[in-house]
């Protein structure tokens, strides 16, 4: 038989001290029912004394080692208004389009509908983050531009890194 429990992320902090947790240190965490309700606790390796008698579940892990090494996307806000930008850009279509379906896949925009016109596929776009719909014409970019497409989009989402 299964049984599933809820369990919350790393807290961070030590149960025991209060003590942040370094990035890369190792941490034992506990699982525990309290009231009906499953409580997560994480200890320091100092602090360690073993799983207490009423815990469920324990386990060894250790914090990630920071975000030092790990590249910097742009932030939302910047995609989303390049993206509104580039509508007044017709020779920027191709471009756009890349973007934009990166927005959906990302989540920022949501497709509500695809309509069929005398021009091809307009997507109907939902930006809840600013309240507003925006219409994404389908196309198809020249096989040629692909390469040159993929490195706008690096230098756009990376900063060219």
């Amino acid at each position: 038989m299964f049984v599933d429990f809820e369990v919350t992320n790393c807290s961070r902090q030590c149960a025991a001290s209060g003590r942040t947790l370094a990035p890369g240190e190792t941490y034992f965490s506990t699982l525990q029912v309290d009231g009906g309700k499953t409580v997560r606790a994480d200890y320091s390796a100092a602090e360690w004394r073993g799983a207490p008698e009423s815990a469920i579940a324990w386990w060894k892990a250790a914090m990630p080692a920071g975000d030092a090494n790990k590249p910097k996307l742009a932030p939302h806000d910047v995609l989303i208004n390049l993206f509104a930008d580039l509508a007044e850009r017709p020779e920027e279509a191709d471009f756009r389009y890349v973007l934009g379906l990166l927005l959906i896949r990302r989540r920022l925009l949501k497709l509500e509908e695809t309509q069929r016109d005398a021009f091809g596929e307009l997507m109907i776009l939902d930006c809840p983050r600013r309240n507003e719909q925006f219409e994404l014409r389908a196309t198809t970019p020249d096989p040629m531009q692909t390469e040159q497409l993929q490195q706008r989009m690096i230098e756009l989402l990376y900063g060219g890194e």
